[in-house]
Formats: C-alpha cells, sequence, structure tokens
C-alpha cells in the first residue's frame, strides 16, 4: 500500500501579495518603534492643550467654573447652526461653553515634498542616536583603538498640512466672555499638544462677537477659526513596503592599528623617572660605568733577551697610547747556524707590502703554516699548492692548458644560493640525467600527442604548441556548450502533465556527457521542481516537452500555470 501526500501548489506570481523581507527584521531591543501621526492626533491636541494648558474657566456664582469644551459631530453642529444654542439632551442650555469642530484642510504649499512613490516612498531624515550601549566610548576602546558601533535612525519626511478649525464659545455675560478670549488669544502662535508627543502650531484668527436674545435665553457668543499647521504619516504605511516611517541601523565596528613606535631606553627611562637622562647617566643607573678610555686592566712589557733585540725595551703597553714593536734577530735563520733551530714555529705571520719574505736558502725550501696564514698583498706560489683543507675565496681566475677535476665523492657543487650565476659559452653536453630544484629530468620530447605522460622528460617548442592549438580547439568547443545557460518560459500546458516550450536542447560535444535532464531547472509559479518526477523530451526541431510525474510532484499541471525552464538550450 502506498500513499501520496500531496504538497500545495504555489500561487502563480501575478496572484501573489508583495512581500518585503527588508521588513522582516529583528527589533527586539529596539526602543524606538513605528511612527505615525493621523487626523485623530491633530484633533486630540487641540482638546489636550484647551483642557490641561488653557484651561478655561469663567467666575461664577463666587466660584471659579471650569469651562467643557465639546468636539461638534456634524449633527449637533447643525443643530447649534439652527437654533443658535448648545442644548443637552433633556433640551436644557448649556452654558458657559466652548464647542469646535474641524471645517477643512489643504496641503502646505510653502513646505515641497516630493515621495516619488507613495506606496516606497524615499524620503528620510537620518539622525544619529548617541550614548547608546553600542556605541559607548570609553577610554578602553581609545587605547585599543577601536571605534565603536553607532546607531542611526531614519524618519520619514512626513505630508505637511494645513487644518481649520471653527470654534464658538457661549457664555452668561460678557466679563466672562472678555476673559476667555483674552486666556485663548494668549497661547495664539504657539505649539499646541501633549508632552512626549507631536505639538503643533497653531493661529487663531477671526474673532467675531454676537449676543443672541430671545424670549427666555440671552447669550453671549464669540465665534473664531483656528489654522493648524500639522502633518501626516499615516499607520498604515507601516504595513506596506517599507519601513516607511522608522528604520534603525548599525555601522560596523572598526578597529584601527596605528605606526609602531620604537623608543630609546634612556627615553622609555626619562619617561618612568622624570629625568633627563643620557647614555652616560643610563649606564650608571643600570650599575655600571663607562670608560673614559681603553685601558688595559692589567698592563704588559715586552723585554729582549739573548740574541734578540726589540725595540721600546721594557716600556709598559696599557692601552692609553699606541706602541709599535720590532722583534729582531741579529743572525740568519737557518738549520746551520749557531745557535741551531731544527724548526720555527710561529701562530701568526704578516708580510706587508713592500717587505719580501723569501724562503730560498739551502734547508728553508717549504713552509709549513699550522695555524693562520695572512698575506697583506698578493701570495705567489711558482710551484704546487697542496690544500689539505677548504679554499674560501671571493673570485677564482685560472689559466690553464688542460684541466681536471680529482675528487672522492664524485660530486662537485657550484655556488650555495639561488641567486648565484654561472656562465658557460659553448655548447653544454651531458650524459645521463641532471636536476632542476632537486627534480630530474632525462629527456627532451618532441611528441606532439604527450602519449607517453612522462614524468622526467622536458617537451620541444613545437610539441607544446602543437598540443596546446589542439587543447584550445577542443576548449573552444566545450566553452561554447557550458556557456549555454538560458531561460525559457512555458509556451502552454499540453496536459495535465506536459508542459510545452519552444527550445531546442543544447548537443554536447565530443568528450562530455550526454544532455540530460540534469542539465536543466524547472520552476512552476516559482518553485522548484523536483527531477526525480519530470522527465524532458524533444519532440521536434522546434518543440521541447517537460513530463511531470503528477503521483511523485503532488499535483497537476494548470493552463494558468507558469513554468519557467533554465539549462542548456541553443539559444
Amino acid at each position: 500500500m502506498s500513499i501520496t501526500i500531496g504538497r500545495k501548489k504555489p500561487v502563480p506570481r501575478n496572484q501573489r501579495a508583495e512581500l518585503n523581507r527588508a521588513r522582516q527584521y529583528k527589533r527586539n531591543a529596539d526602543d524606538a518603534p513605528d511612527i505615525s501621526v493621523s487626523l485623530m492626533d491633530m484633533d486630540s491636541s487641540i482638546m489636550y492643550y484647551f483642557e490641561n494648558v488653557i484651561k478655561p474657566t469663567v467666575f461664577e456664582n463666587g466660584e471659579h467654573q471650569k469651562v467643557p469644551l465639546l468636539y461638534a459631530s456634524p449633527e449637533r453642529w447643525y443643530s447649534i447652526n439652527k437654533t443658535g444654542f448648545v442644548r443637552d439632551s433633556k433640551r436644557q442650555l448649556i452654558l458657559p461653553v466652548i464647542v469646535f469642530r474641524r471645517t477643512g484642510m489643504e496641503k502646505d504649499d510653502t513646505i515641497a515634498v516630493d515621495k516619488i512613490d507613495p506606496l516606497d516612498p524615499k524620503l528620510f531624515y537620518t539622525f544619529e542616536r548617541k550614548y547608546t550601549d553600542r556605541n559607548r566610548y570609553d577610554n578602553l576602546s581609545v587605547q585599543q583603538g577601536i571605534i565603536p558601533q553607532r546607531e542611526f535612525h531614519n524618519v520619514a519626511v512626513p505630508d505637511y498640512m494645513v487644518l481649520n478649525y471653527d470654534f464658538i464659545i457661549y457664555t452668561h455675560y460678557i466679563e466672562q466672555m472678555n476673559k476667555l478670549v483674552e486666556r485663548i488669544n494668549w497661547s495664539a502662535g504657539s505649539y499646541w499638544g501633549e508632552p512626549g508627543k507631536m505639538r503643533f502650531k497653531t493661529n487663531i484668527e477671526n474673532y467675531t462677537d454676537s449676543v443672541d436674545v430671545s424670549e427666555t435665553d440671552r447669550v453671549v457668543k464669540t465665534e473664531f477659526s483656528v489654522s493648524l499647521k500639522g502633518y501626516l504619516i499615516p499607520d498604515a504605511f507601516n504595513d506596506l513596503q517599507g519601513p516607511h516611517t522608522n528604520q534603525t541601523f548599525l555601522t560596523p565596528k572598526r578597529l584601527i592599528i596605528g605606526t609602531e613606535t620604537d623608543v630609546e631606553v634612556p627615553s622609555a627611562m626619562e619617561q618612568i623617572s622624570g629625568e633627563t637622562l643620557t647614555a652616560e647617566s643610563s649606564l650608571t643607573q643600570l650599575g655600571g660605568s663607562l670608560p673614559t678610555s681603553n685601558i688595559l686592566q692589567n698592563q704588559f712589557t715586552i723585554a729582549a733577551g739573548a740574541g734578540i733585540t726589540v725595540t721600546d725595551d721594557g716600556l709598559p703597553f696599557d692601552g692609553t697610547v699606541d706602541r709599535n714593536y720590532t722583534i729582531s734577530v741579529s743572525q740568519a735563520l737557518d738549520s746551520t747556524s749557531s745557535p741551531t733551530f731544527n724548526s720555527v714555529a710561529v701562530s701568526q705571520l704578516t708580510v706587508n707590502s713592500p717587505t719580501a719574505f723569501s724562503l730560498t736558502s739551502a734547508g728553508l725550501q717549504n713552509l709549513t703554516v699550522t695555524g693562520s696564514l695572512i698575506a697583506g698583498t698578493d701570495l705567489s706560489i711558482s710551484g704546487n699548492a697542496t690544500i689539505g683543507g677548504t679554499v674560501t675565496a671571493q673570485e677564482f681566475h685560472t689559466e690553464y692548458i688542460s684541466g681536471s677535476i680529482i675528487f672522492t665523492s664524485g660530486s662537485t657543487q657550484f655556488g650555495d644560493t639561488l641567486d648565484d650565476t654561472h656562465e658557460f659559452t659553448g655548447s653544454l653536453q651531458i650524459q645521463g640525467s641532471h636536476q632542476i630544484n632537486v627534480y630530474s629530468i632525462n629527456e627532451i620530447s618532441n611528441d606532439a600527442n604527450l602519449t607517453d605522460t612522462s614524468t622526467t622528460a622536458l617537451v620541444t617548442e613545437f610539441a607544446a604548441k602543437t598540443y596546446m592549438d589542439n587543447a584550445v580547439a577542443a576548449v573552444s568547443s566545450y566553452t561554447s556548450y557550458l556557456r549555454k545557460q538560458f531561460v525559457k518560459i512555458s509556451s502552454g500546458i499540453v496536459n495535465a502533465q506536459t508542459a510545452s516550450f519552444s527550445a531546442v536542447t543544447a548537443s554536447a560535444p565530443a568528450g562530455l556527457a550526454t544532455t540530460t535532464e540534469d542539465d536543466f531547472l524547472f520552476f512552476i509559479n516559482g518553485q522548484y521542481m523536483e527531477h526525480d518526477a519530470i522527465e524532458i523530451q524533444q519532440a521536434n526541431a522546434s518543440t521541447f516537452y517537460v513530463k511531470v510525474n503528477t503521483d511523485n510532484i503532488g499535483y497537476n499541471l494548470e493552463s494558468d500555470d507558469e513554468i519557467v525552464a533554465w539549462g542548456r538550450f541553443n539559444s
């Protein structure tokens, strides 16, 4: 037994309600809600200002009496104009009393506002909210180079309106009327409204006084008009695409890394101690002392002996004065001389030009140096030089008739760093393999197809060019196919399982997989259609079918469905 669970088919695009996901942001910690200003808010501001600021009162029967303020409905205003009085439900006169109504409104042409699109206005005033929990700026932030987040608010620019109101004041006596008019006129030209809410500038014009006397009643009446400069931000705008009235956003935090500064030790110590320090005083504070000259702690003296002459004989050397000691032997240094020297050994022999040093006498043909031999100028050897250690030189210059290398390791090394250069003039013949960056090369290949896939062969220019020309031609064919990504909209619904398109599938070139339904994406009314529930068919040279397995996909195709295909079509 198999059960098919049907899925709800999406609504066609032309029947959907517009949804702006930009409005779906979280404002959990936002204490600045969307703003709205209605006509009722402006009517309420007048009511509040009269009752709580102007506070109209009259003196009657020995006490102050509050004058009520009534908003006249159309029926009540008609009755007032007909009878000239304000009566309660029992047909009794209400005195004193103030009644008013809104008579009209118009655009404030002195302030030009162009919303561009009333359903999606783009007029905002942006202001920064300072000193919130997100943009606190303390000394620690300054030291770390952190610029905190700044909180900004976009507030919509409203529609500016001028609203007109008619007022009528009723009293028993003219004296009472005068007191009321004085209090009301004193508030003209100010901003009326409730604290913490919107306030609106008002102006009073055209006071008209009259006294209505009948057989039974006497009423003092004053009429005047109030113009209020208000602004409208309908609350309904908050439900449209937006936000229109208030939007909160934050700037990203920034970490600024400044340039490092090197400070000398004396300068750092100066900042710590507060003193101006020199190198000498710094060394002294560190527990040392600065010598005034190169003085030896223990002086020495060179003294002459038997058969040896020393200049400056017996004069001490302590480093304060330069001394040159010359040590001389008055006889020849020969193995047959008296005294006889079987061998002469020195730790260091220094020969400075132009002094000549010659070993030509009998018995001194060879010079053995077990330590260091330093020649201040040139060293010339007419015979052979056998060196058992390592020869280190800045340059080698050779003049030879023939040359050979005798070695025991079987290896020769030229240079020690990658920037060394070795130049050869003529041809270089190598038998066997050679290495480049420790990688072995054993042949040069001219195979244009590179069929051997050798890891130790270098290809010629001909082989490389031929192979790349063939590869470019193949790639051009591949890229032309791979770039074929086109969108098609169904031209009609053949039946409940088949949708028709005026399109032709692209054929894959040799070497690539054949074009299948996996190379396409299909959407019905904006919703993705699973590949396991569809198959494609090229019906003829110009018609392309998408067949739907209704059991798997859970619904049938209908004539008003919009089916979009995206994939490898020829055009």
